[in-house]
């Protein structure tokens, strides 16, 4: 849908005058005398960086507003409020952060969102907020979620849909449109990325450092504008650009949409998406052997994690593929929470500025989502992953193996998440063993 098709406008979201709506047929004519929260919705494909962008906006002091934020990730398992919760954001989300698990808010849970925002709305009206940000999994068609708010006559008097901005990834998003990532693809289901876009005021193309080529971003613009000729398209390394020009600025112009789709508010949207896509995630309490960790995820991949061509033109269509992964770990022997994100074969671990609380339980979430998933396979993969007992307590004497294996003695158990830490006896230099493994060290 190209939903913002030059037209003179008829009504804006923004606007209190007399207006009548084609949902339930009722009409305002006079400005509420509740609160209007006006409302962002960011949307975009699966690690397109829309958490990036939503921690940028909380971090940013530039704009001197505060935010509740509904959460809605595609699995079982949140990951997403981890992401969110670091201490720098806390003082601007001020714990009303919400989760709306296990499915689409354009499908399976969007009655949940009806009564999430209904129930949201006493907490608000009670403490001074300027703003509701919705980030959607990136599965959602954002035009039944937008439809939400015109089409409930009482969301209306309480809410008011201000912009959706939509995150692209500039390294895979031409790859998305042309549906190329899903062989096979089932009749009828829609195209997720296109949708994001058609519906998009402000486009983020993010990513843009992993595209050093100026003419392929420009055509990257160009396929853009062929979905939505005048979105307004920022571009982005990190999710960093101004807030304020996404934030409160009424983009939102809903007669476009109905210029575009007359029947818009007549009938609820029904979204397919295939079936072959899914999630698996799961959440285990316990510590994390890390490097036992990142070799399982290298070898699920089945390939460099710095490849940079996905383009596979004999792709197995029944085979599994990983479109998005991430999740927060609790690694053994490191107080700080280790954080894995990855989109296709391009990942990245890092340890992130929090601890784990002394009160709090180590555990760790991870999600998957992607084509064909073997839950059984990932789940158990997992599990093995998990740090177990050490063979060696301090002070045994070991072999180390440094390409020829030296005599040493154990000085620590899971130092900087290595297994051992070992000080060897010919020139008392200390090493570390990653694995308690015979190719790493064995008995003296």
């Amino acid at each position: 849908r190209n939903c913002n098709a030059q037209t003179d406008p008829v009504l804006r979201s923004s606007s209190f005058e007399t207006v009548s709506y084609r949902g339930d047929h009722r009409t305002s004519t006079m400005p509420p005398s509740q609160p209007i929260i006006p409302v962002t919705i960011i949307t975009g494909f699966l690690g397109s960086g829309k958490t990036t962008l939503l921690n940028h906006i909380l971090e940013s002091k530039d704009h001197g507003m505060k935010f509740a934020i509904i959460e809605n990730e595609f699995g079982e398992v949140a990951v997403d409020d981890q992401l969110i919760s670091s201490k720098k954001t806390k003082e601007f989300v001020s714990d009303e952060v919400i989760e709306v698990m296990n499915g689409c808010l354009c499908c399976t849970v969007r009655g949940d969102l009806v009564e999430t925002l209904n129930k949201l709305y006493k907490r608000l009206k009670k403490v001074k907020f300027d703003g509701l940000l919705i980030e959607t999994t990136g599965m959602a068609d954002p035009a039944p979620v937008v439809q939400t708010f015109f089409v409930d006559y009482h969301l209306r008097q309480k809410f008011s849909l201000d912009c959706v901005v939509t995150v692209v990834d500039a390294k895979h998003v031409l790859e998305r449109l042309s549906d190329s990532h899903i062989p096979g693809r089932e009749a009828g289901t829609i195209n997720e990325t296109v949708e994001q876009i058609a519906f998009a005021n402000k486009v983020i193309l993010n990513k843009t450092d992993l595209v050093a080529d100026e003419a392929e971003l420009s055509n990257i613009e160009s396929e853009i504008r062929k979905i939505n000729q005048d979105v307004n398209i920022l571009r982005s390394e990190f999710g960093k650009v101004d807030p304020k020009q996404l934030l409160k600025n009424g983009a939102f112009d809903l007669a476009k949409v109905l210029d575009y789709e007359p029947e818009f508010l007549d009938e609820l949207y029904e979204t397919k998406h295939d079936s072959r896509i899914g999630s698996v995630a799961f959440n285990l309490k316990g510590d994390l052997n890390r490097d036992l960790f990142m070799n399982w995820i290298r070898r699920l991949l089945g390939g460099d994690p710095k490849k940079q061509d996905e383009q596979n033109s004999e792709e197995d269509p029944d085979a599994m593929k990983l479109f998005r992964y991430k999740g927060m770990f609790a690694v053994k022997g490191v107080p700080n929470k280790f954080l894995l994100q990855g989109v296709g074969m391009l990942y990245t671990g890092t340890f992130v500025n929090v601890e784990w609380a002394e009160d709090e339980v180590r555990e760790n979430r991870m999600v998957f989502i992607g084509r064909n998933l073997d839950s059984a396979l990932l789940q158990n993969g997992f599990r093995a992953c998990l740090a177990k007992e050490l063979r060696f307590p301090v002070g045994s004497k070991v072999e180390a193996n440094i390409g020829v294996y030296e005599p040493g003695v154990i000085i620590q158990q899971w130092d900087e998440g290595n297994a051992y830490r070992i000080r060897l006896n010919r020139n008392k230099d200390e090493i570390w063993a990653p694995l308690d493994i015979d190719e790493y060290i064995r008995a003296a």
